[in-house]
């Protein structure tokens, strides 16, 4: 998304000057049109007026000359064609409107001076012309101190912002009223920093849990191989050492794989997309938990299904989930698999997990045993991939209430059942 960054307050200010100046063009055409109407109304009565005056002046046998002198005036001139040719009156000069009216044998023309009116229409157009860029002028300054007062929030957001880039964190608007445009983008804006420091606190948290949890077999590893190498040949302590330095690497190592793994969802990474049967993920991870403890009451069941996405993944994603109930259950416990149209299901006979540690054990980092799961080996991290690569599927990975056991739940999308071969 590229925001086009232009100055807000010349965008307003400009719109708003615009509109005002396309206002006062239509207002001056309105009423220049209007006065023109209306000017050409009052002339057309002054000369109907005239008109029947003489008519009726003649018809009571007034005179020519008599009844030209009586309506002669300075804005109005009559002449009086009579039928030997004679005329009476002057055709005035200048700009006039005239009206011919034939009374008996005379020609009666009237003229209206309209160079009065052409004149006070041009005035008029000058004075709101004028006024029009007066008021254009005066309203662009008005709306200046206006556009900047009602910009003042976003104001105080810049400057919050520029706070908090610098390193003052905790700042907010806290806006006082959410029903309206800036409320509601000042609103987003404390929810988006409430979010972002939310995000770097668990990271910082993240990365002192992660400093600490490898510290133990670092430590580990560095204090056994002084050992190692300070004990004689011939000791008869190298081997336990040499064993323990193993392990103490392996747990470094696990941890590592690990966090990388996060790294990778966090960064988005692509993963391979090809058909999954989840039924054969399934019993291929009851033979590996029976290969690696042959007595464990574990099974696989539900229908044949296939999902779209990255098998290796998937597969980890279950063996976690068992590898935590079968440490949870002990080798006395038991273990089911069940594939349904939806995804699988990971139940155990354990104690399982309170109703309030059911979504924080997907935190990282996070044991409910720490002492068990040290001594496995285990690094806290495991449900926070699951889960972080299940979403990345684009389905969800839960902690489902249980009255015995504990019982994870994956929910994949478009997942098919995968069509049976008949056999003829």
């Amino acid at each position: 998304m590229n925001l086009r960054t232009v100055s807000l307050r010349r965008r307003v200010v400009v719109s708003v000057l615009l509109v005002l100046f396309l206002v006062l063009v239509a207002l001056v055409i309105s009423v220049d049109r209007t006065f023109a109407t209306q000017s050409s109304r009052d002339v057309d009565g002054v000369l109907v007026n005239t008109e029947n005056r003489a008519v009726e002046m003649l018809k009571n046998g007034r005179r020519p000359a008599e009844v030209v002198g009586l309506l002669t005036k300075r804005n109005v001139h009559v002449t009086i064609e009579q039928p030997n040719g004679t005329t009476i009156g002057v055709k005035p000069d200048g700009q006039f409107e005239a009206r011919n009216r034939v009374v008996g044998r005379n020609k009666i023309t009237f003229y209206a001076d309209t160079e009065a009116i052409s004149n006070a229409q041009h005035r008029l157009r000058k004075l709101l012309l004028i006024l029009g860029l007066v008021a254009i002028g005066v309203t662009g300054l008005l709306i200046v101190v206006a556009v900047r007062k009602a910009l003042a929030p976003l104001d105080a957001m810049t400057s919050l912002a520029q706070s908090i880039a610098a390193g003052h964190r905790g700042g907010r608007l806290n806006p006082s009223r959410t029903d309206t445009e800036l409320g509601r983008t000042a609103a987003a804006f404390d929810g988006m920093l409430d979010s972002l420091e939310g995000s770097e606190q668990r990271t910082r948290r993240f990365v002192a849990d992660a400093a600490h949890e490898l510290r133990t077999p670092i430590t580990g590893v560095q204090a056994v191989a002084e050992a190692l190498v300070q004990a004689p040949v011939d000791s008869p302590d190298r081997d336990q050492m040499s064993f323990l330095l193993v392990r103490e690497a392996r747990r470094a190592g696990r941890l590592v794989d690990d966090l990388l793994a996060l790294a990778q969802l966090d960064a988005g990474y692509e993963m391979q997309r090809e058909s999954v049967d989840l039924l054969g993920l399934a019993e291929a991870e009851v033979a590996r938990t029976r290969f690696v403890a042959p007595d464990f009451d574990i099974a696989a069941e539900g229908v044949p299904v296939a999902v779209v996405g990255d098998g290796q993944r998937l597969a980890q994603v279950l063996a976690n989930l068992v590898d935590n109930a079968r440490q949870a259950t002990g080798p006395t416990g038991t273990v089911r698999i069940r594939v349904d149209l939806t995804g699988f299901t990971v139940s155990d006979n354990g104690p399982g997990v309170p109703d309030a540690e059911r979504e924080r054990i997907f935190d990282r980092l996070v044991r409910l045993d720490d002492a068990r799961d040290r001594r496995s080996g285990g690094s806290g991290l495991g449900l926070a991939i699951a889960r972080g690569v299940v979403r990345a599927h684009g389905g969800d990975l839960t902690c489902e209430p249980s009255a015995s056991g504990a019982v994870f739940r994956v929910r994949l999308p478009a997942v098919n059942p995968v069509a049976t071969p008949v056999v003829l």
